[in-house]
């Protein structure tokens, strides 16, 4: 991927007006850390789908992006996010599920470190050439089946997970930092799902059901 400067900017539906638009939304939703709220506005998401729907690219909407995957829709990026942050700064974070790269390109400008990991190997490779091309350089991506999670990176102060398990995988639950938080959606495909955030203490687990939520299914092996 080669990006000039016009390109990062984007001009008309991409541009930064109507990012600014975007966070304006969100924070009219109930989104109110400000860091998000202008990281939001900085990362040019129109670069994270494919050509023909970019200018559909900062509407509140998840969009296809292959493989039978989707970018999350602007305020689930926006509000996992600021859940994960809520109680302060975070080193070390684990995302599951790379697909295009979003939530990763946002969460690389709020936290010292990201890790993702990708079942698809063709997402995988083009969002690693967006990392590349957007400088993005303190993501670190791995192929991989993310019920795994990424131990030998581990422990994590955070973790994100962008598609629905039916049950948390136990692997995360230990990769998991005390005083570290998880946000992860759970239910199945045909399922209620629910935003759960869960926090390790020295004494175990505490998990807060946050909301319903619709996301694509968690699935296992690599392709």
């Amino acid at each position: 991927m080669i990006l000039t400067a016009r390109s990062i900017t984007g001009v008309g539906m991409t541009s930064q007006r109507t990012r600014d638009r975007m966070a304006d939304r969100l924070r009219d939703r109930g989104i109110v850390d400000e860091n998000v709220l202008e990281t939001m506005a900085s990362v040019p998401r129109h670069l994270f789908v494919d050509e023909a729907m970019a200018t559909r690219a900062y509407e509140d909407a998840s969009l296809p992006i292959g493989e039978g995957q989707t970018i999350s829709q602007p305020y689930a990026v926006a509000r996992m996010t600021e859940l994960l942050l809520e109680d302060g700064p975070k080193r070390r974070v684990l995302e599951v599920g790379t697909g295009s790269g979003y939530q990763s390109a946002v969460l690389s400008q709020l936290v010292d470190t990201v890790f993702t990991v990708e079942r698809i190997k063709n997402l995988l490779n083009k969002a690693r050439d967006r990392f590349k091309a957007l400088e993005y350089r303190n993501v670190h991506t791995r192929y991989s089946d993310g019920s795994w999670g990424w131990a030998s990176n581990g422990p994590f102060d955070g973790i994100i997970v962008t598609a629905a398990p039916r049950n948390v995988p136990d692997a995360l639950y230990e990769q998991l930092a005390i005083g570290g938080r998880m946000v992860v959606p759970v239910g199945g495909k045909f399922q209620q799902q629910s935003l759960l955030l869960i926090t390790r203490t020295a004494h175990g687990f505490e998990e807060k059901t946050l909301a319903d939520v619709k996301f694509v299914p968690f699935l296992s092996g690599k392709s």
